[in-house]
Formats: C-alpha cells, structure tokens, sequence
C-alpha cells in the first residue's frame, strides 16, 4: 500500500510531467481550478490548484474532501502511484471505477485531452 509520502510525491511528479509536456497538453492544462484527490484506502485527502499547467497541492487532510472542488479525484494510493509511472491507464482505470473523477463538463472536456 502507497504512503501518504509517497501519494504526495506522485502529485509532485504529475504536476512536474504537466509543466514538460507538449504545448497541446500544457495549453490543455493552463487553467485555474480548485482540486482534491481523495486517497480511499488512506482515508486522506489532498486539497490544492491546478493552475497554469501545475498541480500545487496546498493541504492534506483526514477523510473525504472538506469542501466541493472543481475538479475531484478518488482513488486508492497505489492506484495514483501506478497512474503517474504510467504502469496504469486513466481511461481502464475511470472505466473500470477504479479512478473517480467528477468535474464540470467544460473541465472534463478539457481534461481528456490531458489524459
């Protein structure tokens, strides 16, 4: 099972391959929204922005997000890890439920070129 350190380390990396990726997927990312990412099996939950290409993470707390963000991720950690190595594909994992995402649809349109 993924550690809390080792979830955040995956968002730290994800936000990094966002900032290097190409001007499609970089463009597709430059917007501002507020984000959480629920890790189930921790029961813990990241809590920042995605804005201007870059995930910046400002909290984590204990359980299920605190508030309703714009854009809102479930998922176990080792799913997250697995997702950001690339061992694991967003579109199996959204499909099969093991990834929830919840969005605006604008945002989700905007997103799926991301992923």
């Amino acid at each position: 099972m993924a550690t809390i350190q080792e979830c955040r380390e995956a968002l730290d990396n994800l936000s990094g391959n966002l900032a290097r990726a190409d001007a499609g997927v970089r463009g597709a990312a430059a917007f501002d929204r507020s984000l959480s990412c629920h890790i189930t099996d921790l029961d813990q939950t990241f809590t920042g922005r995605l804005d201007t290409g870059r995930i910046r993470v400002d909290a984590v707390a204990p359980g299920p997000p605190a508030a309703k963000a714009e854009i809102r991720l479930a998922m176990t950690g080792d799913d997250l890890v697995a997702l950001v190595a690339g061992d694991l594909k967003f579109a199996k994992a959204w499909a099969s439920g093991r990834v929830k995402l919840e969005a605006g649809f604008r945002d989700l349109l905007r997103l799926k070129s991301m992923l």
